[in-house]
């Protein structure tokens, strides 16, 4: 179908609108515009029309219209994926349906430690929220204040917190969903232990609103810790790393928070182009890691636990120098140095990035390897490693030699991601850690998956949307 050569008939926009309401359903090219370019602009959509519903019920009611009308629709929270799923192909066929309206925190139920929250809610709004409460709800990204519950939940959201707590479907206990049909699917359960059947949430988990429109889900909290610990190490080497890692698994168990791998490249990087970034270490070295230990007794504790592993670390050789945060303040400006990370890429010029995922024991051979073919691709390509170490995730980013226009390099896209995904799979590897499928991996998914699993996947999709209007050419 060329360029905007469908656009949808006046009368069914008419028909849509008054769902809504006409405040709550865009038109104007200036108020739509945002919701057509996501936030890396690869994609660029075109809709005529943005929905805005303010209940389930109108969620639902926009569904048995699209159904009778064979009208696809593209559900979008916050509009932070990097993989395109949230965004309208460019056929002026299919309409936006934006969670943001569905905004309420339903309930927070402390002696249960769950908390029931709408599909449009902030996440740092519920971060928040959860912490007046005294509890924590550990999910965290670097677009925590903007993100949406709905699009964390959709797209399966990982982070830094992955490593003690799980992903978002593991923080996830029911949900709430409108089918195609229009029809509730109401899950808001609070159990932890539950065999009955299967088990339909894990469905709409991750399926980038190709199943249905998550409106809102029943979501873990855990007690708040009483000390936070973090330390920011330099090291000779990835296998350095890993060490430590296992160090500190050994010592402190779960009270093991996070382990974030970082690179001497996107660390320079954040030195060179970050704002207000202040250098953890005073000297350089070749890779470092921010690790985090979190106490459930008391801040004395938590120092105590990472102050020992950093101590037998630095004497067994695995480190070269480590600094623990000497405040709040402090350990917040380390996070702020690993979050900022990503963005400090960006003034380098192109770059093909990849969200990966390999067995924690195969990440420094996974790193050594995936250099190798990254060179024979593009010589003098930088590599720009850094991620989730503790969980497996990497975020192995590849920037332009120093030398090359944007545009020569991002010709190697294909060349460059084939390249490197052809490693992760020699390690048993996800070529999609925590960011989706969506547009932007689609067709690599189809045609390296094991077929029976692609079969099995088309068969689920087909059961649950037979029309074949949710969110049509993402992920499957």
């Amino acid at each position: 179908m060329t360029e905007i050569s469908a656009k949808l008939d006046p009368a069914l926009i008419d028909r849509f609108a008054a769902i809504v309401g006409d405040k709550y359903a865009l038109r104007d090219e200036q108020d739509i515009a945002p919701y057509l370019i996501e936030r890396r602009g690869l994609w660029h959509g075109v809709t005529s029309l943005v929905l805005r519903p303010g209940s389930v019920d109108e969620v639902s009611r926009i569904m048995r219209l699209a159904t009778e009308t064979g009208t696809p629709i593209v559900p979008q929270s916050g509009n932070t994926g990097l993989v395109g799923a949230q965004v309208p192909d460019k056929s002026g066929r299919e309409v936006i349906l934006s969670l943001s309206r569905l905004n309420r925190i339903r309930e927070i139920d402390v002696l249960s430690n769950t908390v029931t929250v709408e599909a449009g809610v902030i996440l740092q709004t519920l971060q928040e929220a959860a912490d007046a409460a005294d509890r924590l709800f550990p999910l965290s990204l670097a677009a925590q204040g903007s993100c949406q519950i709905g699009g964390n939940l959709s797209s399966n959201a990982g982070g830094t917190g992955v490593l003690a707590y799980g992903n978002a479907r593991e923080l996830c206990l029911g949900v709430e969903v409108v089918l195609p049909t229009g029809e509730v699917f109401d899950d808001l359960r609070k159990l932890k232990k539950d065999n009955t059947g299967y088990d339909l949430k894990n469905l709409f988990v991750g399926a980038e609103g190709t199943l249905g429109i998550i409106t809102a889900a029943v979501l873990k909290l855990f007690p708040r810790p009483k000390g936070r610990e973090v330390a920011f190490a330099g090291m000779s080497s990835p296998k350095a790393a890993l060490s430590l890692f296992t160090l500190a698994m050994d010592r402190a168990g779960a009270s093991l928070t996070a382990f974030e791998l970082i690179g001497k490249r996107p660390y320079d990087f954040t030195l060179k182009h970050g704002q207000g970034i202040t250098r953890p270490l005073a000297d350089d070295w070749p890779w470092y890691v921010l690790m985090q230990v979190s106490s459930g007794r008391s801040e004395e504790d938590g120092r105590a636990l990472i102050e020992e592993i950093l101590a037998e670390a630095l004497e067994q050789g695995i480190i070269g120098d480590a600094v623990v945060s000497a405040s709040l303040a402090q350990g917040d400006a380390f996070w702020n140095f690993r979050e900022t990370l990503p963005e400090c890429q960006k003034p380098e010029g192109a770059s093909i990035k990849h969200d990966i995922s390999v067995p924690t024991a195969a990440i420094p051979e996974f790193i050594d390897k995936a250099a190798g073919v990254v060179e024979g691709v593009c010589p003098g390509a930088r590599v720009v490693c850094f991620g989730h170490m503790g969980d497996g995730n990497l975020h192995y980013n590849i920037s332009r030699p120093v030398d090359w226009q944007d545009e020569a390099f991002l010709a190697l896209y294909h060349p460059m991601n084939h390249a490197v995904h052809d490693v992760v799979r020699s390690f048993h590897g996800s070529i999609s850690a925590e960011h989706g499928i969506g547009q932007l991996k689609r067709d690599e998914l189809i045609a390296t998956a094991p077929p029976m699993a692609i079969d099995l996947m088309r068969r689920v999709k087909a059961a649950f949307d037979p029309a074949g209007i949710m969110n049509p050419g993402k992920v499957i």
